[in-house]
């Protein structure tokens, strides 16, 4: 398997980005991008050539192609894939990344990293930038889990990423659970032999940490605290930092002088 060195200190400038439809007018595409890394997610079934070697698309891999990089795709038909074409410079350490991967249950977070960035490129470039940057680091460890330095159970660590990204949204066990594309039940079970919690537990853990953090750290008023860890009614909001952290939001926040 073709691998390629990547930079991940800096977030890559994002040149073009958005939903690629291939297979209609031709079956095949040939081209070449001198400057511009090339990253698509895929949900059709083809074929990649990447200068001389052939790599199988399947629905849930990711590709990223370096510059400068001669790429032949054979389609079977239609074939829509996310895609970004970025310009990455060569700050901090590099990583080593296989050209194609099985994003396994990553997929459902890359595709929602890309569609927001998609979404966003128009009125907010910054946003996209960090939107791709993330993608970037999440593609870069798909491969980085072994049997004797294990970080969670990919589906697991997928789950805490959506929840961490979503503290100030309502959420839902399902909705984890269909993100990191496994059953509600499923989830449950795992997140508890992982983390050694229920996933409703670490939600409310991580609220609560995050409310203390901003009540003791930032200017923003208690009533927005509140709403940008997820829990707008300021009653319950207090009975939470009371029962959690020990004390109420104003004394909380007293607590720096």
């Amino acid at each position: 398997m073709r691998e390629t060195d990547v930079h991940l200190g800096e977030p890559p400038a994002v040149v073009n980005i958005g939903v690629g439809v291939h297979g209609v007018a031709s079956r095949t595409d040939v081209f070449r991008l001198p400057e511009l890394w090339q990253l698509h997610l895929y949900q059709y079934d083809a074929e990649l050539t990447v200068d001389g070697t052939a790599h199988t698309i399947r629905p849930g891999r990711v590709s990223l192609v370096p510059p400068g990089t001669t790429v032949r795709y054979r389609y079977q038909g239609r074939s829509e894939h996310l895609y970004a074409h970025l310009r990455i410079a060569p700050a901090g350490p590099s990583r080593t990344v296989p050209v194609m991967q099985d994003a396994g249950p990553e997929f459902p977070m890359l595709s929602s990293l890309l569609l927001n960035a998609i979404a966003a490129a128009p009125g907010a470039p910054e946003h996209t930038r960090a939107e791709i940057w993330t993608a970037l680091w999440r593609v870069a460890r798909l491969t980085q889990p072994t049997a004797t330095s294990r970080g969670p159970h990919p589906a697991v660590g997928t789950a805490i990423a959506h929840i961490e990204a979503r503290l100030a949204a309502p959420l839902t066990i399902p909705e984890i659970a269909g993100a990191a594309g496994i059953s509600h039940n499923h989830l449950t079970r795992l997140f508890r032999a992982e983390t050694g919690t229920t996933v409703v537990a670490y939600i409310r853990r991580r609220r609560l940490q995050r409310a203390h953090h901003l009540l003791r750290a930032s200017t923003l008023s208690i009533p927005a605290v509140a709403a940008s860890v997820g829990i707008p009614d300021l009653q319950a909001f207090n009975k939470a930092c009371r029962r959690e952290l020990g004390a109420s939001p104003r004394v909380l926040r007293g607590a720096t002088s």
